[in-house]
């Protein structure tokens, strides 16, 4: 099917965002399409100031408006307390639960090989730096439970040994309300490692 250059100039915009086959890139065209159009300069507006406002925080690697980010910059969170997450969003999900009230410190990524990422084009000089500097007490590992997250918490662990910090891994497994028989088998492992005492 062909359809006139500027609907497909827009459905393969929409292709790139990550999640959206050319299905969604389809119905998400044509439903802004039907839409007022100043509801697509508003869209576009609000993507223009995003991209324009919005920066890394030059301590911990988090999206802001001001350098220092407000979480580097609050006074009352704990600073010898460091969590390190892979993306941005990881800290506002890790905000969203209202537990953690240390500094935090975004990687933008984990060990990848198969995708290019060495431990060269994460955050790791900026971590050292900011552990050393502020006489860290204990780094919390979040990086995501998969391969690559794992991997790069065991590379963090390793590389900062020397610095005598405690490090810690955030326990995986079962959600609350989920079931046992529909868990699989590493979620259930996952989830008796990280077990505590009651």
């Amino acid at each position: 099917m062909s359809f006139p250059e500027p609907l497909q100039k827009l459905i393969d915009e929409f292709c790139r965002f990550p999640g959206i086959g050319p299905k969604t890139a389809q119905r998400l065209s044509f439903f802004l399409l039907s839409r007022p159009r100043e509801e697509a300069v508003s869209l576009a507006k609000a993507v223009i100031e995003a991209k324009d406002k919005l920066r890394f925080c030059s301590q911990c690697g988090c999206l802001t408006e001001k350098d220092p980010c407000r979480y580097c910059s609050d006074p009352r969170r704990e600073q010898k307390l460091f969590c390190v997450v892979q993306e941005p969003r990881d800290v506002l999900r890790l905000e969203q639960t209202g537990h953690y009230r240390g500094l935090y410190h975004v990687l933008h990524g984990a060990l990848s090989p198969l995708d290019g990422l060495g431990p060269e084009e994460l955050r790791l000089p900026q971590l050292l730096e900011r552990l050393s500097q502020k006489e860290a007490g204990e780094l919390i590992l979040a990086t995501n439970p998969n391969v690559e997250g794992d991997a790069t918490a065991a590379y963090i662990a390793r590389l900062v040994k020397p610095l005598n910090v405690k490090v810690t891994r955030i326990a995986f497994g079962l959600p609350v309300g989920g079931d046992l028989e529909y868990a699989d088998d590493l979620t259930l492992s996952r989830a008796l490692e990280g077990r505590r005492e009651m």
